[in-house]
């Protein structure tokens, strides 16, 4: 059992940046792997980012890539989402979710995640 708590959202100008917290409880993050989705008004979830338990390798979206940077801090069982140079078009709600492993197809995948967060609201106002 893995409980997710996500914050940092907020209302930010177009070119800022926030950072996005997941807490994690119930597991240590480090044995698995976390994703960021976020669903924008009217849209589908949509993959974000990824840092996977072994090694921490990381993964993003095109639309982010550049952007935004997936970290993880072991000792505060916490994953991070650092997202500069925010776009109008990134408004949306994000989510932490997590993978106990392991990914049956491809990680991008809604699907493939155990346990997900609440979400909290990122607003970029142009």
């Amino acid at each position: 059992q893995v409980q997710l708590v996500e914050s940092g959202g907020g209302l930010v100008q177009a070119g800022g940046s926030l950072r996005l917290s997941c807490a994690a409880s119930g597991r240590t993050a480090s044995s698995y792997s976390t994703a960021w989705f976020r669903q924008g008004p009217g849209k589908e979830r949509e993959f974000v980012a990824i840092i996977r338990w072994s090694a921490g390798s990381t993964d993003y979206a095109d639309s982010v890539k550049g952007r935004f940077t997936i970290s993880r801090d072991n000792h505060k069982n916490t994953v991070f989402l650092q997202m500069n140079s925010l776009k109008p078009e990134d408004t949306a709600v994000y989510y932490c979710a997590a993978n106990l492993g392991p990914f049956r197809s491809n990680w991008r995948r809604r699907g493939e995640y155990d346990y997900w967060g609440q979400g909290t609201q990122v607003t970029v106002s142009s």
